[in-house]
């Protein structure tokens, strides 16, 4: 049976995908849900505001994705390589990620068919929903911290 780190002992990819670590799997997992979220919010945007206010939903998930994804993304290369080391990794990225997102939107400025209501609040929720994604995938992972204690002859 092929299996992978995020799913031991069951298949991988139940629709013929492979992911080759629980990294790869979240980072995909949350990306679907987070899209997903931010079309349907997209959709209420336009029929109730205009069409600004959807690409500001938009623009708001391409953020809050790229953002958090880049985390998973390295936290992949540096597990399998050094599992230990990924989480310090993905530390070091996250302060990275702040101090470089918040020199491009200095940089980029406010687009001026923005409209800031609907990306700042949606962008809240779409960070919510990555974060509950994310939680949940991590909850449902067993990792194996210690070895088991071999059994040898008793006596």
């Amino acid at each position: 049976m092929n299996s992978t780190p995020a799913r031991p002992g069951r298949p991988a990819g139940s629709a013929g995908v492979s992911f080759s670590s629980l990294w790869l799997r979240l980072a995909w997992l949350c990306t679907a849900v987070t899209a997903a979220v931010a079309v349907i919010l997209a959709i209420v945007a336009w029929a109730t505001t205009d069409l600004a206010a959807a690409g500001s939903v938009l623009f708001s998930a391409v953020v809050v994705i790229a953002f958090f994804a880049i985390s998973l993304v390295v936290g992949h290369l540096v597990g399998r390589r050094n599992p230990a080391g990924a989480i310090g990794m993905f530390a070091v990225v996250y302060l990275v990620k702040i101090v470089g997102f918040a020199a491009l939107l200095l940089w980029i400025g406010t687009p001026a068919w923005i409209n800031p209501p609907w990306f700042g609040g949606t962008g809240i929720a779409e960070v919510v929903v990555w974060q509950a994604v994310e939680l949940w995938g991590f909850s449902r992972v067993r990792l194996q911290i210690f070895n088991d204690p071999e059994e040898g002859p008793r006596g």
